[in-house]
């Protein structure tokens, strides 16, 4: 596997900001700092809201739906301590919008049947945000809708659904060279079940929703099907074709509904296998395509952009730095700094470029405690809207109500970034954090690895 930065990969030991300053000198790297985390305290207008603030929890899927997609116990439970936690935006996990397209048996999905307990995880959200934080609190609640396209995995065995051969990727997944790819007519079909899930999500209480294009699922992957034929695949038009449809399709069935979506903008994946990716077929990044979409997605309405990098079923360290992989997964030939830096560079760039787009920063975890000042970097310079955190969210769903109180993160509660939750999810879940939350998730740990050793 080759990486863009070749670096030595270290874990995360840094006491005080000014080593991280001596690293990044030393790896020829940098990254935006600002000492007054204020800008991140201040309500923010996101999708034609004022938001608390601009801080935000990031989808991070539980795997602990009930058999027909139904939020279960942990589920609410998770919504409840992220809404008590005190981030202005709460974008709640990938949830599929048909049940083919689940990544997995316990994956959320919205159908007319399981409407009504979303509705109650969003009531039972905002009742928690008024109890800890008073009655003017109210955090945004985004609907992300999925299709999880060749990771599709609805009952016990992979059931893929790809829309083109990726060798890279079918060679990590099994997939045989004459596997089937969906076809033009059913991908034709999809836009109208995003924008009946979205009228669902409406109903339910959600404030926006997120056609997901990102991290290899099926929206996503159609970007890079460069080798497809047909209305899909090829050139430019024909690839974004389904995911402009699809908000289209949204907008059209709840005109007033914000849409916003997690979009790929560098997928780590040579081409004519990545998007966003240079043509010479080295992992250097190229966002003539990426940009070109967005002003795209802009015009069709699209009111904001989570940025989002590489592949977490191939490449996880690109958007996921991490001091230890998941399982039996590589450690990477580069500093997670790099990943870091790679991000923030390419988020700046789409922002110079794109300045009319709304932005929200993500990839900060691996950077603990001292992710605010950079994250009020961005915020400040008006790169980015809001900045937010996933596996830190697991870790420490209290975060922004630590940052709001008391100016700054305890060490003690931050993510490790030791890819316990990423295990669990590829165990088939309940995905939770180990370490800090260790009282649910670690007997699960422990028996999911106990299962692994007797198969």
């Amino acid at each position: 596997m080759q990486f863009f930065h070749p670096s030595f990969h270290e874990r995360f030991r840094f006491t005080d900001w000014s080593q991280i300053e001596a690293k990044l000198a030393e790896l020829g790297l940098s990254l935006p700092r600002s000492p007054d985390l204020s800008v991140l305290t201040r309500p923010v207008e996101l999708a034609g809201r004022t938001v608390p603030n601009a801080l935000l929890i990031h989808p991070m899927e539980g795997c602990d739906s009930d058999e027909l997609g139904r939020p279960g116990e942990l589920t609410l439970r998770r919504y409840r301590r992220f809404a008590a936690g005190g981030a202005g935006v709460i974008w709640a996990e990938a949830i599929a919008v048909l049940p083919e397209g689940r990544g997995n048996p316990h994956q959320l999905c919205l159908l007319s049947e399981t409407r009504d307990s979303f509705a109650r995880m969003v009531e039972e959200a905002h009742a928690a945000a008024r109890e800890a934080l008073g009655e003017a609190h109210r955090p945004l609640l985004i609907a992300q809708l999925k299709h999880a396209g060749r990771y599709s995995r609805p009952e016990s065995a992979p059931a893929p659904i790809i829309a083109r051969h990726c060798p890279p990727l079918d060679k990590a997944r099994g997939i045989p060279s004459d596997y089937p790819v969906i076809s033009d007519a059913e991908l034709a079909a999809l836009p109208e079940r995003f924008a009946a899930a979205a009228r669902l999500a409406a109903e339910a209480g959600f404030d926006a929703v997120d056609v997901k294009a990102c991290h290899g699922y099926l929206l996503h992957e159609l970007l890079g099907a460069y080798t497809r034929e047909g209305p899909y695949g090829g050139e430019f038009e024909n690839r974004v074709r389904l995911l402009l449809d699809t908000v289209a399709a949204v907008r059209a069935e709840v005109p007033g509904l914000p849409v916003g979506t997690r979009l790929n903008v560098y997928d780590a994946l040579p081409h004519p296998w990545g998007f966003g990716m240079a043509a010479d077929g080295s992992l250097r990044p190229d966002l003539k395509e990426p940009l070109r979409l967005m002003r795209r997605l802009v015009k069709a309405g699209v009111s904001f952009f989570n940025l989002a990098y590489g592949n977490p079923y191939y490449n996880p360290h690109v958007e996921r730095p991490y001091d230890t992989p998941a399982g039996a997964g590589y450690v990477p030939q580069e500093h997670p700094l790099a990943g870091v830096a790679l991000m923030c560079e390419l988020h700046r760039q789409v922002h110079e470029a794109l300045p009319e787009a709304v932005l929200i920063a993500t990839g900060l975890s691996w950077l603990r405690q001292f992710f605010p000042c950079v994250a009020a970097a961005m915020v400040g310079a008006g790169e980015a809207r809001l900045a937010g955190v996933g596996r830190m969210a697991l870790a420490y769903p209290d975060f922004a109500r630590d940052l709001l109180e008391r100016g700054e993160l305890a060490p003690e509660k931050v993510c490790i970034t030791c890819s316990g939750c990423s295990q669990l999810m590829r165990g088939g879940g309940p995905v939770g954090c180990v370490v800090r939350d260790r009282e649910v998730y670690r007997p699960l740990f422990l028996a999911q690895k106990r299962n692994e050793g007797q198969s």
